[in-house]
């Protein structure tokens, strides 16, 4: 028997790994992918690697070098009150990160929860549901976090939870159609004739088939988490100061822009590197995935 088993389970093994290998076949070759998953690792590097990294502490000021333009020093410049910008950049990775990352669990988690029961069960569940959700994306994502950063209060664990609260219907939407493409499929009522129950259905054959659009809206998510926490710090519903968060720094810039314009360029900068990375990882992964592109 147990040679029998191990026999039938090497084929399902070697299925999944050749499924990851084609997909990562696929990713190599498009350039563009590449590039953005470079970027990313790179920049998640930054993150970790924050406190060796950057030559100066993010709060360490030193008025007397206040509005220095780049130089060996400070390779950024300093800000308005002698910060390293180089040194709140690299700090300010790992913040941007850290909420693009976490809010689009918070999103995904429950958004993904939400379609699947919604398109599985039908009926009033649904019709509840997705009503609640309806009334959630009738709100532009933006205005949404701000009401609830305005409810909750500065801080990140708020910002994360605004923002993740703000993608919910995203994820819901889109897990709900493919669950109703799915449920009716023969390996579903295989699984029922074997008196298999709703959420093992639902956990163990219906999430992992929808999870190729998951990934790559996921990936896209990110990008767009990290533009919205950005904004929310812009208009001084983020981070409190010291904290070096992009869109923070470019507020606390905006005032200086035409006397000191790199206390906006770099933390700019930064925010659109990272957001055409996620998006050009996002569209490999996309193509990656997509079964008519499978040879």
């Amino acid at each position: 028997m147990n040679k029998v088993e191990t026999k039938n389970q090497e084929p399902q093994k070697r299925g999944k790994f050749r499924g990851l290998k084609d997909i990562w076949i696929r990713m190599k070759r498009n350039k563009l992918a590449m590039m953005g998953l470079v970027i990313i690792i790179v920049l998640v590097l930054v993150a970790i690697f924050a406190d060796v990294i950057a030559p100066y502490g993010f709060a360490d000021q030193n008025l007397a070098n206040q509005y220095q333009t780049p130089n060996a020093q400070h390779w950024f410049g300093t800000d308005e009150l002698g910060r390293d910008i180089f040194s709140r950049v690299v700090y300010g990775s790992r913040v941007s990160l850290r909420v693009g990352f976490i809010s689009v669990s918070i999103s995904m988690i429950i958004g993904v929860a939400i379609g699947a029961v919604t398109g599985y069960y039908g009926g009033r569940v649904d019709n509840s549901l997705m009503r609640l959700i309806d009334v959630v994306q009738a709100l532009p994502d933006t205005l949404l976090a701000i009401a609830i950063m305005a409810a909750l209060g500065p801080g990140l664990t708020n910002l994360m939870i605004a923002v993740g609260i703000a993608a919910i219907p995203g994820y819901a939407r889109l897990v709900r159609s493919s669950v109703l493409s799915l449920k009716d499929q023969e390996f579903v009522e295989a699984a029922r004739a074997n008196g298999s129950s709703d959420y093992r259905i639902i956990l163990k054959h219906i999430i992992p088939n929808c999870m190729a659009p998951i990934i790559v809206q996921a990936t896209l998510g990110v990008a767009y988490a990290i533009i919205n926490a950005a904004g929310l710090s812009f208009i001084g519903l983020g981070l409190e100061p010291p904290t070096p968060e992009w869109g923070a720094m470019l507020s606390g810039g905006r005032a200086y822009i035409r006397d000191f314009p790199h206390m906006t360029l770099f933390p700019g900068l930064a925010i659109v590197i990272t957001i055409l990375a996620l998006n050009l990882l996002g569209d490999g992964l996309r193509d990656a995935l997509d079964p008519k592109l499978k040879r």
